[in-house]
């Protein structure tokens, strides 16, 4: 097939969070697949950063970008103002003889430039929200704004839906319906992120990593996320403060890039007295991303308003026991015994880290169980399998139409 993917971001653009890493390594296993696979996205790298080649080749990906004409409003309001990126669409879906085009993200300045192109010219539109859809995640008045503007002239254009968990095809319902319309259960399909299991088999050592972050020898909890409201460091931390008592020699280690809590997060820890116990790394990608998770004993996301948190799987491909909430929505996580899932409180969270900081076996176990789940249900090969029964049912649809 030939297959092109829509996104406003693409690889090396880590800083703006999950949907970047699962697109990517999505596109590169249809890729290895035998699929014809091109990305049409934008010059991003960071809010304040851009990328300067147009057109490259990654992990046999095509990767074809345009220029923001605002690459400051693109990282102030997540707004892209993607250059020419109608007209390059028109050329690749003619070009490449477009089978199937794939959006991810809802509400993008991208989908409104290309969808209408995508109907105009006959091609299944897909869309993907990757956890974006509820207000509750963040610029709820800027989506709100958008749907009642544009949502009614969008839906519509999209051939179908990609939930990751039922929960978010939930989402998607509601949505259509706050915008006058109604998304049928045939034109929802419920298909996981994944990972590359081969990419998590042989993990950096973790001492040099331990030593160069002054990790100490005692347990480590890792957080791996962007430093953001729901993503619930607000509420890990004073757990962490309680359950450290029971395990003085333990740290907790947050990776990931701020989006505007890291000074007041950094305020919690010294309220806590925490400072030799916690350390805050940025943003950390390839080895020193596999690094991080190596030097970790257990993983923990607070969060709300995951869609499937692509941290989470990488984490259970390292063999690490997760503590999560209902808002990551993964409770095969609690039903097979990789992990717990608690409610997003302070009590509740510190005594979960209690246990598994002072018992090594059950992490042990846990971690086990983690990496168990994620070869037999959430690799990429897996995902893609289920994707392509997708586009065949919406190519051969089309074909129908169009005799």
């Amino acid at each position: 097939m030939n297959l092109l993917h829509l996104i406003p971001y693409y690889a090396p653009a880590w800083a703006y969070g999950g949907a970047v890493s699962a697109v990517t390594d999505l596109t590169r296993a249809l890729a290895a697949a035998g699929h014809h696979v091109t990305v049409l996205t934008t010059d991003t790298l960071s809010p304040s950063q851009r990328i300067a080649a147009q057109q490259e080749t990654i992990d046999g990906v095509d990767v074809v970008r345009v220029r923001n004409r605002s690459n400051a409003l693109r990282g102030r309001l997540n707004l892209s103002t993607p250059v020419g990126i109608q007209a390059a669409a028109r050329r690749l879906i003619r070009e490449r003889a477009v089978d199937v085009i794939h959006c991810h993200e809802l509400r993008t300045v991208e989908n409104l430039r290309v969808a209408p192109v995508a109907n105009r010219l006959g091609v299944p539109l897909i869309l993907s929200p990757h956890g974006t859809l509820p207000y509750g995640t963040g610029r709820s008045t800027i989506k709100r704004a958008w749907d009642v503007v544009l949502g009614r002239g969008l839906l519509p254009r999209f051939d179908r839906v990609i939930a990751l968990t039922e929960t978010e095809a939930a989402e998607a319902r509601d949505l259509w319906e706050r915008c006058g319309l109604r998304l049928e259960d045939d034109r929802i399909s419920i298909v996981p992120n994944g990972v590359h299991a081969d990419d998590y088999a042989h993990l950096p050592p973790a001492d040099p990593f331990r030593a160069r972050w002054a990790l100490g020898s005692g347990p480590v909890v890792i957080f791996l996320g962007r430093l953001h409201e729901r993503k619930g460091l607000q509420v890990l931390i004073p757990a962490f403060a309680d359950a450290v008592q029971h395990a003085p020699d333990a740290r907790l280690l947050i990776v990931g890039p701020d989006e505007g809590m890291l000074a007041a997060l950094q305020g919690q820890v010294r309220a806590h007295n925490l400072a030799e116990q916690v350390v805050f790394t940025g943003l950390l990608t390839g080895q020193d991303k596999l690094a991080a998770l190596a030097a970790a004993d257990v993983f923990a996301l607070p969060a709300v308003g995951e869609g499937f948190s692509m941290a989470v799987l990488e984490a259970m491909a390292c063999g690490l026991p997760v503590l999560l909430t209902p808002g990551c929505n993964f409770p095969a996580v609690a039903d097979v015994g990789a992990g717990l899932v608690v409610t997003r409180d302070v009590g509740p969270l510190a005594e979960a880290l209690r246990g598994l900081l002072t018992d090594a076996d059950c992490r042990a176990s846990m971690g086990r169980s983690a990496r168990d789940l994620v070869h037999a249900r959430f690799t990429w090969p897996q995902v893609v399998i289920q994707l392509e029964m997708v586009y065949d049912m919406l190519i051969s649809r089309r074909n129908r139409d169009q005799r």
